[in-house]
């Protein structure tokens, strides 16, 4: 009996091993298939693919960025670039802005380093380099004027490129973005959302994680609560899991130092705020547009929090419209 009872052990450990590779390639299938729709919708709104190697003729650390660009450029638009923030990549974030917005600028849409496909070999993590990576993209695309618009972590990136390079930088939005931060506001934020959690909650680690996130940066957040957990894991597993140990860097740059002073960029900029935004409260807005005087306007989207371009998309869509082109 005993060669059988070692066999029947051997045959239910290696259907374990399969169940788990089955349910891990469901999670990884499910994600490649948004990822794929995502990316037939952008192309329905003439955009394309295209990646743009910054270190090919150097022999400094490889950086490649990912960006989607207008498939016919227009000369009678203006060149607008939408920066994303933390979590998923562009695609994902901007799905409720690029046909709109595409039919009014030449639309330029990166991906962030360690994002999509953008990738560096450069052990740098700072908001500098990843602005830097974003603006000599753009320059090898061509692009010598341009308007910019940063959501969250996107607007630390989207406000770099603006001080650091005032000729190509027209004008500037700024998306739920806590650019004028102190260290006591900072503490007192991370006691209110989870503390040392902040990493879990950047990059989740399970489905109750993922429903947390979404929580807080939604206000309107029921009807993506609804996704079952295998949708949640395959997000984790396909989408949060590419690169962590770089985004678990981003995330320790960025919290290690609170800019309570940032420099004062001189472009017309526009902060757009949820009322609801409990990662970063309205208050910030007022400090940063009273820090920046008076080429700074606020603009406060009720019923809608964090991930105010996910809540009220037409309105965030409007005012972006109005201000660039105005």
């Amino acid at each position: 009996m005993e060669p059988y009872h070692n066999l029947l052990k051997l045959a239910l450990r290696s259907l374990l091993a399969a169940a788990v590779r089955l349910r891990d390639t469901t999670f990884k299938f499910f994600t490649a298939v948004a990822d794929t729709l995502f990316s037939l919708y952008f192309a329905s709104c003439s955009m394309l693919p295209c990646t743009v190697d910054l270190d090919a003729d150097s022999s400094s650390a490889a950086t490649t960025v990912h960006f989607w660009i207008p498939g016919h450029r227009k000369s009678t638009r203006p060149a607008l670039v939408l920066i994303h923030g933390f979590g998923a990549n562009s695609r994902w974030q901007f799905y409720y802005q690029v046909r709109h917005l595409s039919k009014h600028f030449n639309l330029y849409v990166p991906d962030l380093l360690f994002f999509g496909r953008s990738y560096s070999e450069n052990p740098d993590r700072s908001i500098e380099f990843q602005a830097g990576c974003v603006a000599a993209g753009l320059r090898k695309l061509g692009l010598e004027r341009y308007s910019v618009v940063g959501l969250s972590y996107g607007g630390y990136v989207a406000y770099r490129m603006a001080e650091v390079d005032v000729a190509a930088v027209e004008k500037v939005v700024i998306i739920s973005s806590g650019i004028h931060y102190t260290e006591e506001q900072k503490e007192e934020q991370m006691r209110r959302i989870g503390g040392e959690g902040i990493r879990d909650l950047l990059l989740p680690k399970k489905p109750g994680d993922v429903r947390k996130m979404i929580k807080l940066a939604l206000y309107k957040s029921r009807r993506y609560n609804l996704a079952p957990d295998f949708v949640l894991q395959g997000f984790i597993k396909g989408i949060s899991n590419n690169h962590k140990k770089e985004k678990l860097e981003l995330v320790d740059h960025l919290m290690k130092k609170a800019n309570a002073k940032p420099a004062r960029i001189t472009q017309e900029t526009l902060l757009i705020w949820g009322n609801k935004d409990y990662v970063f409260p309205m208050n910030l807005a007022y400090q940063l547009q009273r820090h920046l005087g008076s080429k700074a306007r606020v603009a406060i989207v009720k019923e809608a929090g964090h991930a105010v371009n996910m809540d009220a998309p037409d309105e965030v869509n409007r005012l972006i419209i109005s201000f660039i082109l105005g």
